[in-house]
């Protein structure tokens, strides 16, 4: 258990990158954010605008869900949680970075926010690799047996 509460994080933070889901009414939005991976704070930090509609989403339902992907390694993490939006100057500017540069000038911009998402659970899919896989799928497929693809746990967090 805690080696695989381990993966998650270490996965989290290899990747960086997540579809950020998030409830608009009766619909769920997603799109793409920069993760910051805080363990020691169970957390995941992201830059976001104030005029964003996820923040309002946010506000309105907190649960969202964490999507992360790394086809060519063929890891990938689910992670679910609770969400606030806050203007945290010091925390903007922990986690300020070039990238942030395309969506605002400077870490001191008004607009900048913080969501930070605490997560509940996680569950995550670690396979050998595409070649590996692959092999694997194709004599599954001729000898009729199921492939063992990997690593898959669900984890409390």
């Amino acid at each position: 258990m805690a080696n695989d509460v381990d993966r998650v994080w270490e996965l989290v933070e290899k990747i960086g990158f997540c579809m950020l889901a998030s409830r608009d009414g009766e619909d769920i939005r997603s799109r793409p954010m920069a993760a910051h991976a805080a363990r020691d704070e169970n957390a995941v930090y992201f830059l976001t605008d104030a005029g964003s509609h996820k923040d309002e989403e946010v506000a309105r339902d907190p649960h969202v869900a964490l999507a992360f992907a790394d086809s060519g390694g063929q890891t990938y993490v689910s992670v679910s949680g609770r969400a606030e939006v806050l203007d945290d100057r010091g925390k903007v500017r922990e986690l300020w970075s070039t990238p942030a540069k395309a969506w605002w000038s400077d870490p001191d911009d008004p607009a900048i926010r913080i969501l930070k998402v605490v997560p509940k659970d996680a569950q995550y899919w670690d396979s050998p690799g595409t070649i590996v896989s692959t092999v694997k799928m194709m004599a599954a497929a001729v000898s009729g047996s199921r492939p063992n693809l990997g690593d898959n746990a669900k984890v409390d967090l």
